[in-house]
């Protein structure tokens, strides 16, 4: 019996399996999360924008930005191709980016900021806005989840 017969009998370590099931976990959280998230911050971002008018008009427009954002992101997590696995790590990258910005910018001057889904780091939607591109980011740089898009080739087709 050579080596490579007996390595494909072998389970794979328990910490190999422990991490793909921590993966598929984060995968159901977003795909669950980010179209939620989509659906109540577009329709707070129209609510806002078109039925209250004693608002100042950023914070409904940054509503409506985020609403785009976890829009676009849904999409890339939706289509595992190549071109939606960069449309992600752009969405979620700029959403990090904006949900900092924001979340500082609305201690600093909140009457100019208003109430908007970044407001205070997303402390009106349980600071997932904060925490959720970070851990979308780090599920699209998983070797898994890069493979399951097409960007890494598993080292056996390389050789071949």
């Amino acid at each position: 019996m050579n080596v490579q017969q007996h390595d494909a009998g072998r389970q794979p370590p328990r910490s190999t399996e422990l991490r793909r099931d921590l993966l598929s976990a984060i995968g159901y959280i977003l795909g669950v999360s980010y179209p939620v998230l989509a659906l109540s911050t577009s329709a707070r971002a129209i609510y806002q924008l078109f039925v209250r008018d004693d608002l100042p008009w950023l914070g409904p427009a940054l509503s409506a930005v985020a609403a785009t954002c976890y829009l676009v992101a849904t999409l890339g997590f939706l289509y595992r191709r190549r071109w939606s696995w960069y449309l992600s790590i752009t969405s979620l990258g700029f959403e990090s980016m904006m949900t900092l910005i924001v979340g500082t910018l609305s201690f600093v001057i909140p009457e100019v900021i208003g109430r908007t889904v970044w407001r205070h780091f997303g402390a009106d939607y349980g600071y997932f806005p904060l925490f959720q591109p970070l851990l979308g980011l780090v599920w699209l740089v998983w070797p898994e989840t890069r493979r399951a898009y097409g960007l890494r080739r598993v080292a056996a087709e390389k050789e071949h």
